[in-house]
């Protein structure tokens, strides 16, 4: 654990949050129950990105009061209690449905700002379509790394939690040594209270590891124990089994400093998809097997529309388009692209509603002449 440092961290930000003003919104996700707005503050000129997230529960505050407990001890926030404000919506048989107020201590939103904020923050905040990339050593080598060194984030701000100018007492630990040593603090999408969501960064102290494509044999030391000491780190800190942690790599990145992300396996936490994390494990292994995998290896990765990298990759190949195969191959690749994409299935939706799209798929358009088949409700 690290010793107190003093620190020179400004605590009162530069602009009023209630002086938002709304440009649009760039994605709102319901399932996460998160929203994430695009505006500006006091200043039209330069952009401001707001995201706001309902916090998870805690167990903490689902408890209710015994009757054998003392009346004079101090209580903790509760949903059920005198200040639960409850609005009936109906009650039939043994159902009921209810809107709730609960006590003001429980009605915090967690709220995230990048300021002033550029068109790559706006980029990875907005809804857009997706596109996945297999790259090869060689594409890596001549379009991704060329773009990254004139394009990515800056690192100043992963310098100062390194340097210990920003952030110390947000630390849960470190080891200082610079060749295998690592900070480990909470990610900004933690709440830093509740550890059924736990969410924490390890971003190493050595500079010249940018991603995955840079790690080899010689790196084997750092990150096991960047995976061992942030085990114990975790169980001390948070009693947290270590059985239980997700620790994964993301490629591409959001920035391009080596960092772990660790969080507990039950919690579905954001960038966790399979074309995206890399389980530490299985990079120490890979490593282990052959030192160079990663100089070798074909990695895939998202991009979204609007990034100039893609771009880049569509000059090498078509990615955008299908190019048309077969007895097809006279019809222009724009038509393709514009067709209407096929009804697919939410994890929201209700099972009559997805009996109905099967319907729909399983039958042939009628023709013009044919009988208009009834449509589904």
């Amino acid at each position: 654990m690290t010793e107190p440092v003093e620190s020179s961290e400004v605590k009162s930000p530069s602009y009023d949050l209630s002086k938002f003003r709304l440009k649009r919104i760039l994605t709102n996700n319901t399932v996460r129950k998160s929203i994430s707005l695009l505006g500006t503050f006091d200043d039209p000129a330069e952009d401001a990105i707001v995201v706001l997230e309902k916090n998870a529960y805690r167990e903490s505050e689902v408890a209710t009061e015994s009757p054998s407990e003392e009346s004079g001890s101090p209580k903790k926030p509760s949903y059920f209690s005198a200040d639960l404000k409850v609005d009936t919506e109906f009650v039939n048989n043994i159902y009921g449905s209810y809107q709730v107020v609960p006590s003001r201590d429980l009605c915090g939103v967690k709220c995230t700002v990048v300021y002033p904020a550029t068109e790559k923050h706006i980029e990875k905040y907005s809804v857009c379509q997706k596109y996945l990339i297999q790259e090869t050593p060689d594409l890596y080598q001549r379009i991704t790394l060329p773009y990254l060194s004139s394009s990515q984030f800056s690192l100043e701000w992963v310098y100062n939690i390194l340097e210990h100018k920003q952030e110390t007492e947000r630390i849960v630990f470190e080891d200082k040594d610079p060749e295998t040593g690592f900070i480990l603090l909470p990610d900004l999408k933690w709440d830093g209270r509740n550890v059924e969501t736990l969410y924490l960064l390890g971003i190493v102290h050595k500079h010249d590891i940018k991603s995955l494509r840079d790690l080899n044999g010689s790196h084997l030391d750092m990150l096991r124990n960047l995976r061992q000491s942030s085990k114990d780190a975790i169980f001390k800190r948070y009693g947290l089994n270590p059985n239980q942690l997700r620790m994964y790599f993301h490629y591409q990145p959001s920035f391009y400093h080596l960092h772990v992300h660790i969080n507990p396996v039950r919690n579905d936490a954001p960038g966790i998809w399979c074309e995206k994390s890399h389980m530490l494990d299985t990079v120490i292994n890979n490593l282990e097997l052959m030192p160079d995998y990663y100089q070798r290896a074909t990695l895939p990765f998202v991009l979204y529309e609007g990034n100039k990298l893609l771009d880049l990759y569509e000059k090498e190949r078509p990615i955008r388009v299908v190019p048309v195969q077969g007895d097809d191959k006279e019809q222009p690749k724009k038509e393709l692209a514009d067709a209407e994409p096929v009804e697919g299935f939410s994890d929201e939706e209700e099972e009559e509603e997805r009996q109905c799209k099967r319907i729909k798929l399983a039958t042939p358009e009628p023709k013009e002449a044919e009988t208009t088949v009834q449509a589904c409700a």
